[in-house]
């Protein structure tokens, strides 16, 4: 084969050729792909050019490993490198290379990954298109559920073909739930109105209301039916309506029931006021905070029991103004005798009357470990340091050691103020002007335009 054709036949293989001397310098490229040699620039922009200055930060030394590789005439292996472009856009290559024989050159193959990245861009735009759209989803089945449940008149879904029930809410439970089927809660003489207004609705799929008596109580109620369809199968909608002005109390009990929840549930519960004093509390939180009555909590200040500083109250309020409700924020519970524990708060915003309140739940985890696991390994091992000992002075040892637990506290209050550095210097103790020199010293972050004055 003469050199032409094998040039020729070493551009097809790939779609682009980089032929690399042994200081690594581009001496020649040829392309297999017009588009990417459009989007390179051609081969003159490249011939002359280091190929270790020609891609990517991160690319860097894998493209020393694979030119070294290459010289000691290792099996090729594909890497994933970033090429530059002329117009500063990064380009995707999956490249190989192989010295050749009698010569310090190495021929370097380029496949063109622009497509497959497109593609999984695509993929990850429409699952974040999908998650987004099932979030809607879930919203939309929570609000339903919720006017469903709290429905002061009985709702059912029933089976169109056995007349079975499928869904009701509380307000139904309460009247259908010992029954076999939905007919045998009325009374017989009525069972016939129903079946035909039933089968008026699955022809028609409405019908008129219908006065029917219940059975056992003798009440009378006002029914009505609408046809859903779901899967290929046919559903009732049945609601019924009490007439004159008795209802079923169906939200004063809800609402005994979740005060009794609220009341033996082993979290702690505890409601806030505006100015940051406990409204009521739950026994739960009494416990926490070494309390004999919810009088001597009524009126205190939350952030007397809760909270290493005052600060942190401060931040979870405002995140909680700002944001919505917050979740598992990790701090701590002061006993009124000195105990403390750790706790996870949740917090939401309500309203009472008109005036915003705060509820929290606090539950305590101090079983759980102390350092979550990247914290963890953060943190510099005791048997690295002592190997050290005699080797390194003891003020080196100390001055690592310290920065790396300031760095760690840096990060995690920028974590717990949502990266709000005023918040976090205070948090600290620290003034705003030594937090920024910390972070310029520990790499976090950027500099902001105050920071810089």
């Amino acid at each position: 084969m003469d050199a032409e054709a094998a040039s020729r036949l070493i551009a097809a293989a790939a779609d682009a050729t980089l032929v690399v001397d042994g200081d690594g310098v581009i001496r020649d490229m040829a392309f297999g792909n017009a588009d990417l040699a459009a989007a390179l620039g051609g081969r003159k922009a490249w011939v002359g050019r280091a190929l270790v200055n020609s891609v990517a930060e991160d690319s860097r030394a894998k493209v020393q490993e694979m030119l070294a590789g290459a010289a000691v005439h290792e099996a090729p292996r594909w890497r994933h490198l970033n090429l530059r472009g002329m117009d500063g856009v990064t380009l995707p290559l999956l490249c190989a290379a192989n010295q050749v024989t009698g010569s310090d050159r190495s021929v370097v193959f380029a496949r063109d990954l622009r497509l497959l990245a497109s593609l999984q861009q695509r993929l990850v735009e429409a699952q974040q298109a999908m998650e987004r759209e099932y979030g809607r989803l879930r919203q939309a089945e929570t609000r339903y559920r919720l006017l469903f449940q709290m429905s002061g008149e009985p709702v059912l879904v029933l089976d169109a073909a056995s007349l079975r029930v499928l869904e009701a809410n509380l307000a139904a439970d309460r009247l259908f739930g010992a029954e076999p089927s939905f007919l045998d809660a009325f009374a017989p003489e009525e069972r016939p109105k129903i079946e035909a207004l039933l089968a008026a609705v699955r022809s028609a799929g409405t019908a008129e209301e219908r006065r029917v008596m219940l059975a056992g109580t003798g009440r009378e109620v006002l029914l009505s039916a609408s046809l859903l369809r779901h899967e290929r199968s046919a559903l009732f909608l049945v609601r019924l309506a009490y007439l004159g002005a008795e209802r079923e109390p169906v939200a004063a009990a809800t609402s005994t029931r979740l005060a009794g929840f609220v009341e033996s549930t082993p979290d702690a519960f505890v409601l806030i006021g505006a100015d940051g004093r406990i409204i009521t509390a739950n026994p739960a939180f009494l416990d926490l905070a070494e309390l004999p009555n919810e009088a001597q909590a009524r009126g205190e200040e939350l952030s007397r029991f809760l909270g290493r500083q005052s600060i942190e109250l401060d931040v979870l309020l405002a995140q909680v103004r700002g944001r919505g409700p917050v979740r598992l924020f990790r701090t701590i519970m002061r006993g009124d005798h000195g105990s403390q524990a750790e706790v996870e708060v949740s917090a939401v915003s309500v309203l009472d009357g008109g005036q915003p309140c705060f509820g929290f739940t606090i539950r305590d985890i101090g079983t759980r470990p102390a350092l979550q696991p990247e914290a963890a390994s953060a943190l510099p091992a005791a048997g690295q340091l002592t190997d050290l000992v005699g080797r390194v002075p003891l003020k080196e040892l100390v001055r690592e050691a310290t920065d790396v637990i300031e760095k760690l506290a840096i990060e995690a209050a920028l974590e717990l103020t949502g990266n709000n550095r005023a918040s976090a210097a205070e948090m600290l103790g620290l003034s705003r002007q030594s937090l920024y020199v910390k972070l310029r010293r520990y790499g976090i972050g950027e500099a902001d335009a105050d920071e810089e004055g």
